[in-house]
């Protein structure tokens, strides 16, 4: 069946969820930027929150756009999701991008088709866990150690060799049976700052550099970071374009975030393709090219729902 109804496409209106939160908080948010282009395409937006008990076939698309809280509630986030993928409405990015990006683990399989990623090693649970090793298989006296689910830096600790017994006390805490990754600290992320660059529909958009304020390591700027806008470097914009033209399904939107190592190579810290802050703000071109992009992967996927 059609999923857009013949009442809307006569009108030439399809309707939209931007899937939020109940309460942004402090959080910093430019997606309402893009609802003056999308509705010069025709949509109608709606912010959503995810808990909402709305029915999502009121819906033509459903926008994964600032859900931020949904580590905390991962199995509800799911559900949600698969409510909406078997409405109705088209759920983009999809559902099996969420799956692939919800953990971490995502790097390794981009590290095994070749990619540069920041040097990772992977723990089940702080029980099983030496911290001693965190620095020499990193051969490092500082390493960043994170959730294999989480966002915003939540959890994420920078430790320096020997780690203080107060420290690794919370640590166990935290990660009491909760799995982590742990990475050499990047010097360069404090010197240079991270590099963020988005693509549509697979077509590099823009880009940011993201430095963190001075004696911190996050490039949130909830948490005080810098960011501009910048023009990439030549071989940072080929590393991204190619990551993004290997994944599949291509998506709609997505983020990446890379540093650049000691050996001057740019190395993967996270792919966003689930929920990534746009930064629509820093391009006057970025919302209009999110909007095209949208309605092009949406006619397309309405188009092959008809079919099959």
């Amino acid at each position: 069946d059609d999923p857009v109804s013949p009442q809307r496409e006569f009108r030439g209106l399809k309707k939209v969820a931007y899937l939020t939160m109940e309460d942004m908080g402090d959080f910093v948010t430019d997606f309402h930027l893009s609802v003056e282009p999308m509705a010069a395409l025709g949509w109608q937006v709606e912010t959503v929150p995810w808990r909402s008990t709305r029915d999502w076939d009121e819906f033509d698309a459903v926008y994964i756009c600032t859900p931020w809280d949904y580590p905390d509630y991962l199995p509800q986030f799911l559900d949600v999701l698969v409510t909406i993928e078997s409405s109705q409405a088209l759920l983009i990015n999809d559902l099996s991008l969420v799956h692939w990006t919800m953990e971490k683990t995502y790097l390794r399989d981009i590290e095994l088709r070749g990619g540069a990623i920041v040097p990772s090693t992977w723990y089940e649970g702080f029980e099983s866990a030496n911290p001693e090793k965190f620095f020499a298989e990193h051969e490092t006296g500082k390493v960043v150690i994170k959730p294999t689910v989480g966002a915003n830096a939540k959890d994420t600790f920078v430790l320096a060799d020997p780690v203080d017994e107060n420290i690794l006390r919370m640590l166990r805490q935290v990660y009491s049976g909760r799995a982590f990754l742990v990475q050499p600290f990047i010097e360069a992320i404090q010197s240079e700052g991270e590099y963020s660059l988005f693509f549509f529909n697979g077509e590099y958009s823009h880009a940011i550099l993201k430095t963190p304020k001075a004696g911190d390591f996050r490039v949130q700027e909830e948490h005080g970071a810098d960011i501009k806008a910048v023009q990439p470097p030549d071989a940072l914009l080929d590393t991204a374009s190619e990551l993004f033209a290997s994944i599949v399904p291509l998506p709609a939107y997505g983020r990446g975030d890379w540093v650049r190592g000691d050996d001057g190579r740019y190395l993967l810290m996270e792919l966003e393709l689930i929920e990534p802050s746009l930064y629509l703000r820093t391009d006057s071109g970025a919302a209009a090219r999110f909007a095209r992009a949208f309605d092009k992967r949406f006619q397309k996927l309405a188009g092959k729902r008809a079919l099959g």
